[in-house]
């Protein structure tokens, strides 16, 4: 039986992050760890609901170093206390963070060539880094100069292509499923998609990919009273229905004290 409580030390980014269920009632357990996720879907779809989710047990993690995007500045402002850096409605700081990932991407992989060693694991004395980005279209096509827009947008995808193996995951939301906002260059890059509701089939496979919609996986055919049911596709597999657990405002105010407890610890 699953265990529904945390432990006293807190969670470890090397252990399952449970999104919800399966329609057959299983539950959601996926490994995050050396992977990416895209969640997408439209507006009061649900996606907030599976992205609160995961950064609930990344600020549960005494392992992992939280670093939130937050566009929209109150999208995942409820666990700024606990974020290692927040980023509100600001370009020109989210383009200086992403280039402080993008030096300490390239200082570890040095590190790992020095050592002879392919990835970082658990025993590795560093932090994983969890970059957490909500909205995704404000960053890289409404705020700022077109050039910014571009060069988010270009360290954004360096970060997904090579930041894995470094211990860097990356979590990218949007509620604009086009084309111009997750290309297929940016989105083959993720290792898991969560497709939410959608207006039209061609917006879902955007999300999950080519061809899934022609073959019955059609996120514009959930409900719109189906909030939180989306489409999770797992690198390899076939998209599968599932609904994301929910997580109240008064949950994560409890999930974050007790996190704030924890990464005190850690830190003392």
């Amino acid at each position: 039986m699953r265990k529904n409580t945390i432990p006293v030390a807190g969670l470890s980014i090397y252990d399952p992050v449970h999104l919800g269920i399966y329609e057959d009632g299983y539950g959601v357990d996926i490994e995050l760890i050396w992977r990416n996720i895209l969640l997408a879907g439209e507006p009061g779809a649900g996606k907030s609901v599976g992205l609160n989710n995961i950064v609930a047990h990344g600020a549960l993690c005494p392992d992992l170093s939280l670093w939130l995007f937050d566009g929209k500045q109150v999208e995942l402002g409820l666990w700024r206390e606990v974020a290692d850096l927040f980023v509100g409605p600001d370009i020109e700081r989210a383009l200086t963070a992403l280039e402080r990932l993008q030096a300490e991407m390239d200082r570890r992989y040095v590190e790992l060539d020095r050592v002879r060693r392919r990835k970082i694991d658990r025993h590795d004395p560093i932090d994983v880094i969890m970059v957490v980005i909500d909205e995704l279209a404000l960053f890289s096509a409404t705020m700022g100069t077109k050039d910014q827009q571009e060069q988010f947008v270009r360290l954004l995808r360096d970060l997904v292509a090579r930041g894995r193996a470094a211990g860097i995951i990356v979590v990218a939301a949007t509620q604009r499923p086009s084309a111009d906002i997750i290309p297929t260059s940016l989105r083959d890059l993720f290792g898991y998609r969560m497709a939410y509701r959608c207006t039209t089939d061609s917006s879902s496979d955007i999300i999950l990919g080519r061809g899934w919609a022609a073959q019955g996986f059609d996120a514009s055919n959930i409900a719109p009273e189906e909030r939180g049911v989306a489409l999770l596709l797992a690198e390899g597999g076939i998209p599968r229905r599932m609904k994301t657990a929910y997580l109240t405002d008064a949950h994560i105010h409890s999930l974050v004290e007790y996190a704030r407890r924890i990464r005190t610890r850690k830190t003392a």
